[in-house]
């Protein structure tokens, strides 16, 4: 016996001692103080548990050199990038518009970017829920004369991901370049026959960042959230909606054509989304990141030349001002919160937000606070039920604040709302992959679109306000009657939002 208690003081005191490590290098790697607290807190009260959660997912590896090749093709890309005289005039032209006097200390932030360079030559379509993005996709598939390239966080394979899958194969084998990158996380069911038959049929086929065991995946944190497509370096394709079929709302009548299989993977619920179609320069930008992206996970060394960026020789009409942000664990700058940062304290009247996932940084919620105390009408527009029970309880605890300066929040209540869009005073639009968590700003590599725009603001801002009728309004003093235990779980819950 006095054997046995002498090794259990001795567990306990190398537990004590590992935890102790383990808690150091929390605090000396990781920068953000509510994020190294709550890795703390995890890792001392809910015992080895806690330290194989931050050892699976909680590294930063920002710090370490997983990227530095990546780093070191995307600066070969920029060199040809930025030699492209229509996108090197392009920052000159826009802040010659007047309209768009008051946002050039944004436009100039995000200058600070790779792909930051705005361009006017731009015609931007705005898509609604997978029934209009998958039309316009698959259309401008078909249309490839010389190479497409597809990055995605999420496909699967059912059947719109099989619709895709014919469709590439079909290309390929006329000829048609076909690259494709897909999240070895996001899109684990994929990556074994799906990919494979891609590849076997000359699709070049690539996870982004493989992972040898999922169960233990350290790499979680750094998800490729990103969903890009681009034609012939002249169409692009960006937005919320991933490949796969809940993202449709199909008819009866079309599930009945689509078969037995079709009917049992049919969307429980009404699913809306928002995607965009790029025609012109600014899809030189999601051309830059695809090849970065490409020539990191496939271990290439795509060169950049006019195949990739062709000239545009069409001029559209009314064209539109576009800027790209896109960030990730590689990025020095956190350039995806701050460009909804400044976005937000420079709207001087309205800010519509909408998103399925409200984890915010510290920064934001105190951006949106402080706006809608200055008179700004911030309204918010989330699921009343997401996909993910865990962050809608985490979410209510940001309420209460923005409630108390007379933000309108609303819960959409038609089914799940995945949109990823902010529309600032009806001049300016954010439309992209980033949701308003603190994982999209700081952990996933993301692309936004900045669209400078008042006729593209208004429409983006109409859909918002239709989205509306299907959507309660929470009213403060009832939301104040919720029962202790509710706002003590929320609460506990958002102390660890920063792993959310």
């Amino acid at each position: 016996m006095a054997v046995l208690a002498i090794i259990e003081k001795l567990i306990y005191l190398i537990y004590f001692v590992i935890l102790v490590f383990v808690c150091l290098r929390i605090i000396f790697d990781t920068q953000d103080t509510s994020k190294a607290l709550a890795y703390v807190l995890f890792a001392i009260f809910v015992p080895i548990v806690g330290i194989a959660f931050y050892f699976t997912v909680g590294i930063n590896y920002r710090k370490r050199k997983l990227y530095t090749k990546k780093l070191k093709h995307e600066e070969k890309l920029k060199g040809f990038l930025y030699g492209n005289e229509s996108w090197t005039n392009a920052n000159k032209k826009i802040f010659e518009d007047i309209g768009l006097k008051s946002y050039k200390p944004l436009a100039k932030l995000l200058s600070n970017s790779h792909v930051g360079t705005i361009t006017v030559n731009n015609d931007v379509e705005l898509l609604i829920n997978g029934e209009e993005k998958f039309k316009s996709v698959f259309e401008a598939i078909r249309e490839a004369k010389n190479h497409i390239h597809i990055e995605y966080f999420i496909i699967e394979d059912d059947y719109v991901g099989n619709q895709l899958a014919e469709l590439l194969i079909q290309k390929a084998s006329e000829g048609v370049e076909v690259r494709f990158i897909y999240d070895d996380y996001g899109s684990r069911g994929i990556r074994k026959r799906y990919a494979q038959r891609l590849a076997q049929n000359g699709v070049d086929v690539h996870p982004f960042y493989k992972i040898k065991l999922l169960f233990l995946a350290n790499r979680l944190n750094y998800r490729n959230h990103r969903k890009i497509i681009v034609v012939d370096g002249k169409i692009g394709f960006v937005g919320g909606i991933n490949v796969s079929d809940r993202y449709i709302n199909y008819t009866d009548e079309q599930i009945d054509k689509m078969g037995v299989y079709a009917k049992k993977n049919r969307n429980k619920k009404y699913w809306r989304d928002t995607h965009i179609k790029i025609c012109g320069e600014s899809v030189y930008a999601l051309q830059y990141v695809f090849l970065c992206d490409w020539n990191f996970c496939a271990k290439q060394d795509l060169k950049a030349n006019l195949k990739f960026f062709p000239k545009i020789d069409k001029q559209y009409s009314n064209g539109k001002a576009v800027q790209m942000v896109a960030g990730g664990p590689d990025s020095e700058l956190p350039l995806t919160e701050l460009s909804i940062l400044r976005t937000i304290n420079n709207a001087k009247t309205e800010i519509l937000i909408t998103t399925p996932y409200f984890i915010p940084s510290k920064s934001v919620l105190e951006a949106l606070y402080s706006a809608a105390l200055s008179g700004v009408k911030v309204k918010l527009l989330v699921p009343k039920c997401s996909d993910t029970l865990i962050i809608d309880v985490a979410a209510k605890s940001y309420y209460n604040e923005l409630l108390r300066a007379n933000a309108e929040i609303y819960l959409y209540t038609k089914g799940m709302i995945h949109a990823k869009t902010l529309v600032s005073d009806k001049e300016l639009s954010i439309v992209g992959t980033a949701n308003m968590d603190i994982r999209s700003f700081d952990l996933n590599f993301e692309i936004n679109a900045m669209i400078y725009d008042k006729a593209f603001s208004e429409q983006l801002a109409d859909i918002f306000y239709k989205d509306l009728d299907d959507a309660e309004i929470i009213d403060i003093i009832e939301w104040n009657k919720k029962p202790f235990y509710k706002k003590l779980w929320s609460k506990l819950l958002s102390l660890f939002s920063p792993l959310l």
